[in-house]
């Protein structure tokens, strides 16, 4: 797989303190781009997984949603820009309808109708697009069938990007990741609860757990979004970047169980499953290895043990009653 060499480059992340997104940062960062975040707070105490580096970093404080907020990019130039930013919990999505829907779909709308000049933008999408389909694993060829307001939102954002690509030539990529997980993730995501409950003790209550999901060490998928800003064949192209396997919530669950050596007890069957349940999800990932020639380097296993190791040392920082953390 080859390493792309944006030094120098001017980068915009939106949504750039969030999970995905800081990786990204920390990733060109490390590359040696000059970095720009847009973020709605311009306060390290809100986004403090960019704390190391937050003093080199550009901070663009707007909502995306506002479009006189979102106004002063208009001009800006950038090499590339990676879009995040988004409401971003499906279950959530069907009480919270029209902050998922003006997020996703709006928010999108204004970023790209504000900046025009760059050379590679990455919409970051998401498998969640998909929806109900019969066929697994899905290739990017299926007809999106999203059932859920986040998907719909996050597919309305997707077709806005590709109109704008094909009407007016704009140089714009769509990425859709499946289920990343990795170190910073809120435990509001199924990886990060799991693991956080097991560190703890705490009861683990799921549904049966009869459904799969692709799920992508985070690392993995930053490699996918530097090669798609960065090679020009993928504008235009609509890209997996999964695992191309997929495993059940309940196997995922015995699994963790078993690396935390955890004392909690598995309640498989405590909670109901979704109406709109998705019972499998499997990346086709060839097109990413064709075009892009990215393959995960991080296999499950590997990443939940660097997972799991991180949350321990998140607990101690955050839960223990001496920690440095709490005594401020």
């Amino acid at each position: 797989m080859r390493t792309p060499d944006l030094r120098g480059a001017r980068v915009l992340v939106t949504g750039g303190s969030g999970f995905i997104g800081s990786h990204l940062v920390r990733r060109v960062h490390q590359m040696g781009c000059e970095v720009h975040v847009v973020t709605r707070y311009n306060s390290v105490i809100d986004n403090v997984r960019l704390a190391p580096l937050w003093d080199d970093l550009h901070v663009i404080e707007a909502d995306l949603r506002n479009p006189d907020s979102v106004a002063r990019l208009r001009g800006a130039r950038f090499d590339y820009i990676f879009h995040f930013a988004a409401y971003n919990h499906v279950g959530d999505s069907f009480v919270h309808v029209l902050e998922a829907m003006s997020s996703n779909a709006m928010g999108t709308v204004n970023l790209v109708e504000a900046c025009a000049d760059y050379r590679a933008f990455v919409y970051i999408a998401t498998s969640e697009v998909y929806g109900f389909q019969t066929e697994v694993p899905w290739p990017e060829t299926l007809t999106p069938f999203p059932i859920s307001p986040y998907a719909v939102g996050k597919y309305s954002g997707e077709l806005f990007a590709r109109m704008a690509w094909h009407v007016r030539q704009s140089p714009i990529v769509v990425a859709r990741p499946f289920n990343a997980y990795g170190p910073y993730q809120s435990p509001r995501a199924v990886v990060a609860e799991i693991i956080l409950k097991c560190l703890r003790g705490e009861p683990v209550e799921a549904t049966e757990g009869r459904q799969t999901r692709d799920f992508n060490y985070v690392e993995n998928l930053i490699d996918g979004l530097v090669l798609a800003a960065s090679e020009p064949k993928a504008v235009g192209e609509i890209i997996n970047i999964g695992s191309g396997s997929d495993i059940s919530i309940r196997d995922l669950i015995l699994k963790v169980h078993a690396l935390t050596k955890s004392s909690s007890e598995l309640r498989f069957g405590a909670l109901p499953y979704r109406p709109t349940e998705i019972w499998r999800m499997a990346a086709d990932s060839r097109k990413a290895a064709a075009l892009l020639g990215w393959e995960p380097r991080v296999d499950l296993d590997e990443g939940l043990e660097l997972t799991v190791d991180w949350y321990r040392r998140f607990v101690d920082v955050y839960c223990r009653p001496e920690s440095a953390l709490l005594r401020l």
